[in-house]
């Protein structure tokens, strides 16, 4: 496949435990126990780093997720272990998950503010509104927000955010011994605000930190969730099973985000993929099948009955899916989520058993079985064919389906000109391409001086 013309694309390592297809744990080579292993992770960031991948990310719920039999279950705190990581890092990024349901936006920008400091400009936040009703009830809720409910409370607290961490000017400490004066009062800024959901004065008890906003991250695609996205995401992690789709979801965003008044070049949009990786194709669709077959259908089908809001019993193994499934407008939780698993089931006709092969890769996220230059030719073709700036990636078993993909695909990637060789910048920022945001209060101040100069 020829070289693209297009900018170099963005890889991201989305690091799961041991790994995202749900029976790598069952493997002889991994460690069951990874999930809470920080040294694990810590060498999985290494690993990533010597790749050069733009950054690692962590999934997060303030739930416990799914049913404690199929796989490791429980995660450390994401913004509490990517400061570990911080330290056995220096260049890439950092992204944690966290939820705008279930959390007060002081709390949170202070916890990214300082994770920003931490690591000296590789923060950011992969923002989510968290469709689960037992996180609900984890915090005195007896149901589920509604979903167009907590996708305004996203937006408040997004607004909050950002003015708190805007609430120090860059130069506001003066560290001035001789005068004896450590910072500028009239620099620091109260918020003030006072909304539909939060009441919040301010300012921050963190100075500005290094990026001036860690690097905002959404992962929901529906119809909410772009709209979100368009107005304040500057990376988009989503999943898509097709070219076709994929294309539509770019086109589409790229589009809302320049009715919003943005560059659509500063929102980069990053399909999942998870690759199993050979020295040859039906080496990599062994390995693959040998995964399936450590699936436990039981525990597969009550999770997908869970995400269909049907019974375990309404889903026969050896049958599809039943006509009379929920419409989507139905769905209060991951609205997207459900409508690609439906989508898929349909298209392809599968069983349920096959179904939940296919989702045991990644939950949705699309999956492809190769060898290097095989996967590299997809990843290529998504790139140039106007579907991603770039990719989650999504290793299927950790750390080694990782280090194959740095060892064996990376490389291709940066003969062909896709990929960078080299970190040229320090801040996740610099890597995605992102200027570093003006101050809100600055905008503030050089507005009303112009208003004055006019009144002059």
């Amino acid at each position: 496949m020829s070289t693209s013309s297009r900018k170099p694309l963005h890889l991201n390592a989305f690091l799961m435990s041991t790994g995202h297809h749900e029976a790598s744990w069952r493997l002889p080579e991994s460690n069951p126990h990874a999930n809470t292993d920080v040294e694990h992770y810590r060498e999985l960031a290494r690993i990533a780093e010597r790749g050069t991948f733009d950054s690692v990310f962590f999934a997060d719920s303030p739930a416990l997720f799914g049913d404690v039999g199929r796989r490791p279950s429980g995660s450390l705190e994401p913004t509490v272990l990517l400061t570990a990581i911080a330290a056995a890092t220096e260049r890439i990024g950092l992204v944690a998950t966290a939820s705008t349901t279930y959390n007060d936006p002081y709390n949170l920008a202070r916890r990214f503010a300082s994770v920003d400091h931490v690591s000296g400009g590789r923060a950011g936040w992969n923002v989510v509104t968290t469709a689960s009703v037992d996180a609900a009830r984890n915090f005195g809720l007896e149901e589920l927000p509604s979903h167009r409910d907590r996708y305004a409370r996203a937006a408040e607290f997004l607004e909050v955010a950002r003015r708190l961490w805007d609430s120090w000017d860059d130069d506001a400490a003066l560290a001035d011994k001789e005068g004896g004066v450590w910072a500028d009062a009239s620099r620091v800024h109260r918020v003030d605000h006072a909304g539909e959901y939060f009441r919040v004065q301010g300012p921050l008890n963190v100075p500005r930190s290094p990026q001036g906003h860690p690097v905002l991250v959404q992962a929901g695609s529906s119809e909410d969730g772009k709209t979100l996205a368009a107005e304040y995401a500057e990376a988009v992690f989503t999943a898509q099973q097709t070219l076709a789709d994929a294309q539509a979801f770019y086109a589409d965003l790229k589009a809302r985000v320049a009715r919003a008044g943005r560059d659509p070049e500063a929102v980069k949009i990053l399909p999942g993929i998870v690759p199993v990786l050979g020295a040859t194709e039906a080496e990599a669709r062994a390995r693959e099948e040998q995964l399936d077959q450590l699936i436990v259908p039981e525990y597969a089908r009550a999770q997908l009955a869970r995400t269909l809001r049907v019974a375990p019993d309404d889903l026969p193994l050896d049958r599809e899916l039943p006509a009379d499934l929920p419409d989507e407008d139905e769905i209060e939780g991951a609205k997207s989520r459900y409508t690609l698993i439906v989508t898929l089931a349909r298209r392809e006709r599968l069983t349920v058993r096959q179904l939940i092969g296919r989702l045991g890769g990644g939950r949705g996220h699309r999956t492809f079985s190769g060898a290097p230059e095989q996967v590299a030719d997809a990843l290529a073709e998504w790139h140039a064919k106007g579907a991603a700036d770039g990719f989650n990636v999504m290793p299927a078993v950790l750390p080694s389906g990782l280090s194959e993909f740095v060892d064996h695909v990376v490389p291709i990637l940066r003969r062909r000109g896709l990929f960078r060789t080299e970190y040229t910048g320090t801040t996740l920022r610099h890597h995605y391409g992102l200027d570093r945001p003006v101050s809100s209060f600055a905008r503030d101040h050089d507005r009303t001086h112009q208003l004055d100069l006019l009144g002059a």
